[in-house]
C-alpha cells in the first residue's frame, strides 16, 4: 500500500479537513464555452426552421392537432434535447452487463438513422469501471453478502408483496432497521425500498405550510422535490457558504412568513454530507455552530457520505469527529457503499415513528425485499467489524487511499478537479459539451467506462467527467487510468489548471 497516503483511519481526534477553495473557471475556457453554446443555439433554431419549411412531419408531435394540445414540451427543454443531448447520445445510457465492480462490460451501439436510434454491434467491451456507486466494492456475485443473499433466497423469497403498513413488516426489516439505528448511534431508524423517495417523501412528513425550509444550492433533485411537495416556503444558500446561509436565515427570521409576518413554526436547513456532482463535503462543525445560535433542525442527507467518509465509514459525522446526536435527522441510501437498494432516516424515536405513520414510501410502497435486506444488514456487519473480521477496515482504508491518489495524480497532471481528496466522487472539468463526448469516446476506446455529466444535471457551462472510485480498484488499475486521462487530456487540451501548471 502507499504509505503517502495517510489512511482515514489513522486520523487524530482533533483532525480538521483543509478548506476546499474552487478553482475558477479560466477566462479562455469561460468565452469559448459560452460561444459553443451560442453556436448550437443558432444552428438548432436554423435547422428547426428548414425541418419545419421542408419536413412538417417531423415536427407534428409538438403541434397541436384536432384541439389536441401537444403532449411533448416544445419549448427550450425540447430544443436542448434535439441539438444538444441527441447528438451526443452515444455517451449517455449505455447498456451493459456483468457485476459492477472493478471492472463491467459494456455493449457497443452504432447509429444508421442521425442519433435517433441505436443498435448493438453485438459487440462486448470490458472495461475499467470507474463509473458506478460501488464505492466499498460490495458490489459482488460472490463472497459473505452473495452467500448471505442466496441463503435468504430459500428462506424468504424475493418480495414482500405488501406495503409495510400491512404485512410487510418483516424480521429481517426489524434487525436491519435495529443494526442501522446502532450503526450510527441513534434510538431509531427506518428503512425504506427507494432511495430518491426517502427525501421525496420523508421532507413533506416533516414541514408543512408555515415552515422554512433552507436548502444548499447545489442540493439532489429528491431534496427539491420533497422541498416543493411540503408546503413550505423554500430559501437557497451559496453552496457549502455557512455566511451566506447565516444571512439567509437572519433575513428570514427577521421577516417571518409572508403576508402574515408570524414566527416559523419550525426551520429546517438541508445539506448533502457529500455532493455527488462536486466531491465536495459539507461544513459541518460551522452548521451546528449556526444551529446552537438560530435553533434550526438540520437534515444531513449521506447518500454519498454514508460509508465512504470517516474512520469507521459511519459518515459525515465520523469524518468531523462529531457526536451522531447532534443532527436532528440523518438520511442515507444503501445504493452506493452497500451494493444494495434503498434508503433511511434515523434520529430520536419520536421522529421515526412519527415518519412510519405520515411517510408516504412507508404507507403506500410496497416493503423493501428481503434479499436487499440481507445485502444491506451482512455489508454492514462487515462495516461495522461484526462478522469477526477486519474485511470493513480493510475497505474503509482501500477506499480514502484510491481517493486521495486518484485526485491529487490528476492535478499534478494539470487538470482542474473538484472536491476533496477524501472524496471517491472526482469531478474533472471539461467545461465544453463536445469535449465532454470526445473524452468519454476516448476513453471507451481504451477500455475505460467514465460518466459524462451535463445540464440539467450540473449548470450548462460546467460540464465534467465524474469519476467514482471503488475500494475494489488497485492502484495498477488507478495508475492506468490516469496515464490515459493524461494522454486524452493532452488530445482535448485539458490541461488548464493556473494551480499546476
Amino acid at each position: 500500500m502507499n504509505q503517502n497516503v495517510q489512511s482515514s483511519s489513522s486520523r487524530p481526534e482533533s483532525f480538521i479537513p483543509k478548506p476546499y477553495e474552487e478553482e475558477k473557471t479560466p477566462t479562455y475556457e469561460l468565452i469559448t464555452t459560452h460561444l459553443s453554446f451560442y453556436i448550437i443555439i443558432i444552428f438548432g433554431h436554423l435547422r428547426d426552421l428548414l425541418t419545419i419549411l421542408f419536413k412538417p412531419k417531423k415536427r407534428m408531435y409538438m403541434q397541436s392537432q384536432n384541439g389536441y394540445a401537444p403532449l411533448i414540451n416544445s419549448g427550450f427543454e425540447a430544443f436542448y434535447v434535439r441539438h444538444f443531448y441527441n447528438p451526443l447520445r452515444d455517451i449517455f445510457n449505455r447498456p451493459v452487463t456483468d457485476v459492477p465492480s472493478r471492472s463491467i462490460k459494456v455493449f457497443q451501439r452504432d447509429s444508421y438513422d442521425k442519433f435517433e436510434t441505436y443498435v448493438k454491434t453485438g459487440e462486448v467491451t470490458e472495461c475499467l469501471n470507474l463509473s458506478s456507486y460501488n464505492y466499498l466494492g460490495f458490489a459482488q456475485s460472490e463472497g459473505p453478502c452473495a452467500d448471505a443473499v442466496e441463503e435468504t433466497i430459500r428462506d424468504h423469497g424475493v418480495v414482500v408483496g405488501s406495503t409495510r403498513m400491512d404485512a410487510g413488516t418483516t424480521d429481517l426489516l426489524v434487525e436491519t432497521e435495529t443494526l442501522i439505528a446502532k450503526f450510527l448511534g441513534q434510538e431509531s431508524a427506518i428503512v425504506l425500498s427507494m432511495g430518491f423517495a426517502v427525501n421525496s417523501t420523508s421532507i413533506p412528513a416533516l414541514v408543512e405550510k408555515g415552515c422554512l425550509i433552507v436548502s444548499d444550492e447545489l442540493n439532489h433533485a429528491s431534496i427539491v422535490l420533497g422541498a416543493r411537495m411540503s408546503g413550505a416556503v423554500i430559501k437557497t444558500f451559496k453552496h457549502n457558504d455557512t455566511a451566506d446561509l447565516e444571512k439567509v436565515l437572519r433575513n428570514n427570521i427577521a421577516l417571518g412568513q409572508p403576508k402574515t409576518g408570524r414566527a416559523w413554526k419550525k426551520i429546517l436547513v438541508i445539506v448533502e454530507g457529500l455532493y455527488s456532482m462536486e466531491g465536495t463535503v459539507c461544513p459541518l462543525p460551522q452548521l451546528l455552530e449556526l444551529k446552537e445560535k438560530y435553533k434550526f433542525y438540520i437534515f444531513l442527507d449521506e447518500a454519498h457520505s454514508i460509508g465512504a467518509l470517516g474512520p469507521n465509514g459511519r459518515g459525515v459525522c465520523d469524518y468531523y469527529g462529531i457526536d451522531h446526536s447532534k443532527v436532528d435527522v440523518l438520511m442515507g441510501t444503501f445504493t452506493k457503499s452497500f451494493g444494495a437498494a434503498g434508503g433511511y432516516i434515523a434520529g430520536r424515536k419520536s421522529l421515526i415513528d412519527r415518519l412510519r405513520l405520515y411517510n408516504h414510501s412507508s404507507v403506500y410502497a410496497e416493503a423493501v425485499s428481503p434479499v436487499v435486506l440481507k445485502q444491506i444488514y451482512t455489508a454492514t456487519k462487515i462495516i461495522m467489524g461484526e462478522d469477526g473480521s477486519d474485511e470493513g477496515k480493510e475497505r474503509i482504508y482501500a477506499l480514502a487511499r484510491n481517493s486521495k491518489y486518484f485526485a491529487r495524480a490528476l492535478r499534478k497532471h494539470g487538470f482542474i478537479v473538484y472536491g476533496s481528496d477524501e472524496s471517491p466522487v472526482v469531478p474533472l472539468m471539461v467545461y465544453y459539451p463536445t469535449k465532454v463526448a470526445a473524452f468519454s469516446r476516448e476513453m471507451l476506446r481504451r477500455n475505460i467506462a467514465v460518466v459524462a455529466v451535463g445540464a440539467p444535471a450540473t449548470p450548462v457551462l460546467k460540464c465534467r467527467i465524474r469519476f467514482c472510485l471503488s475500494a475494489s480498484h488497485t492502484l495498477e488499475d488507478l495508475e492506468r487510468a490516469v496515464e490515459a486521462i493524461s494522454e486524452v487530456g493532452d488530445r482535448l487540451s485539458l490541461k488548464i489548471s493556473s494551480r499546476h501548471p
